[in-house]
């Protein structure tokens, strides 16, 4: 048994393997989507690369969410979300889970622990929930938050608190927080009063690295390490 109540978890780089991404070929994907546009192939693109960062750059500096159409807003591009396969397809390698998630997450249920899952992300919750399924871990999941349906992104409280609230969580000081990003997910759960696991595989873009950077309580390499942690604190 344990003190813990839940134990919450960021996606991309934590339940999933980080990878690094051709950000260019990204926007070659999205360009697909793009419709009633007079501009020339490479300016539809560059606009969507550069639309990313502006998106993306407000979710690090005031924590502001948004949406795939956001970003094409941003863009000033009009886009069908019907085109959106290719971009789907290029990220669908990225999405695995890794296989230790599994066994973790029920092992953290048979202790009565709730699982909860905390992303920031532009896409959209059926997307998300789809790859869960896929990897059969949907069922383990007791609730789920992703920024691309809130007003606001890590590192937030305010986001940190919605997904507590997802998972039926009120006490953020036997709550967990296990992430990538000593920014968003380390220093962020901290300032909402959780407790702070980092996983330390993934190599943060310059342009993604915030203004502080988190101490974990504690730091794992393979997400099996979690439970005997969580178990250990009172």
């Amino acid at each position: 048994m344990t003190g813990i109540e839940a134990v919450l978890f960021d996606w991309g780089g934590t339940l999933t393997q980080w990878h690094d991404v051709d950000f260019h070929a990204e926007s070659l994907a999205l360009a697909q989507a793009v419709v009633n546009a007079d501009h020339p192939h490479d300016e539809i693109t560059a606009r969507l690369h550069a639309a990313g960062s502006v998106v993306w750059g407000r979710s690090r500096d005031h924590q502001q969410s948004a949406t795939v159409a956001d970003l094409f807003d941003e863009a000033g591009l009009d886009h069908d979300p019907a085109l959106l396969t290719a971009y789907y397809e290029f990220w669908e390698p990225h999405t695995l889970t890794d296989p230790e998630v599994r066994p973790l997450f029920e092992a953290l249920r048979d202790d009565g622990v709730k699982v909860g899952v905390l992303s920031n992300t532009i896409w959209p919750r059926e997307w998300h929930r789809g790859f869960f399924e896929r990897d059969g871990v949907l069922d383990l999941i007791d609730g789920d938050v992703y920024t691309s349906e809130i007003p606001w992104t890590k590192p937030s409280p305010k986001a940190f608190g919605a997904a507590m609230d997802a998972v039926g969580a009120t006490d953020p000081a036997r709550c967990v927080y296990v992430g990538d990003r000593l920014f968003d997910d380390i220093w962020g759960a901290h300032h909402a009063g959780l407790r702070a696991i980092h996983v330390p595989h993934s190599a943060i873009p310059p342009e993604q690295v915030g203004h502080t950077e988190g101490e974990p309580d504690a730091v794992v390499h393979r997400l099996s390490e979690i439970h005997e942690i969580v178990g250990s604190w009172p």
